[in-house]
């Protein structure tokens, strides 16, 4: 089995084949948004599986992400809906887009991405240059389970089938990750059987933030937080809640 190059987060097809029916955030970030303004800037973009839906809510949004093979394929998927959606290419550590928004969204667990504190800090400065006066910063993360991290799956799961859009038959997806307690990174190995029979094996590394953590990151580098709620219908955040979701504006 061969090396992948990031197959599963750099081919937006293969990830909309995965994720692109998970809507059940879509109206928590449509309701939050309502509350301060009616234009967004979206983080970690992606294929637009958020950033769409919320421009057919009538939103002006803009999304930004590191992949332009992620970002060309919200393109393609907004131009077919005749969406006015402004896709742009940049790291979150590390861009200027000279404007100002009411509200800056990270959905869907993104903030893993951010491996160190110093790739948090650059990150939450600039969420800070890019909100307006009393804007807010609402993101979600997941309420991390220590019985699933320390599972350690060394033998892949079978967790469903991608395709792509031309046909060229299904691709078998199975999952394994490994904790590491010391550094709280999550490596998550994905293993792909295409449908020639080439397997390749692809690795993405996610860091795991607890409760207590996230609270301090956010207070230490200038949020305050205004709300935190367990899941996405605005239940209060508890120790079984499966999410952390976040309402936070700038100290």
């Amino acid at each position: 089995m061969q090396e992948s190059q990031r197959v599963f987060y750099y081919d937006g097809q293969l990830y909309d084949s995965r994720y692109e029916h998970f809507t059940e955030d879509v109206p928590f970030y449509s309701r939050q948004i309502k509350k301060y303004g009616n234009e967004v800037l979206e983080l970690m973009c992606g294929t637009g599986r958020v950033t769409i839906p919320l421009a057919e809510k009538g939103f002006r949004i803009t999304g930004i992400d590191i992949s332009n093979e992620m970002l060309q394929r919200g393109r393609e998927k907004s131009q077919k809906k005749n969406l006015a959606i402004e896709w742009v290419q940049g790291d979150c550590r590390n861009f200027s887009l000279n404007k100002l928004f009411p509200v800056v969204i990270l959905p869907f667990n993104s903030f893993a991405h951010l491996h160190y504190r110093e790739d948090a800090e650059a990150f939450f400065d600039c969420v800070k240059k890019h909100l307006q006066p009393r804007g807010k910063f609402i993101f979600d993360f997941i309420n991390p389970r220590m019985d699933l991290l320390a599972k350690n799956s060394s033998v892949p799961e079978f967790v469903g089938e991608l395709s792509r859009d031309n046909g060229s038959g299904t691709i078998r997806l199975s999952m394994g990750s490994t904790y590491d307690s010391a550094t709280q990174i999550n490596a998550v190995q994905w293993y792909y059987v295409f449908p020639d029979g080439k397997e390749e094996r692809d690795e993405l590394k996610m860091r795991i933030y607890f409760p207590e953590e996230l609270d301090m990151l956010l207070h230490y580098n200038g949020f305050v937080i205004e709300e935190k709620f367990g899941n996405y219908y605005d239940a209060p955040f508890s120790s079984d809640s499966p999410k952390q979701l976040f309402v936070c504006s700038v100290r």
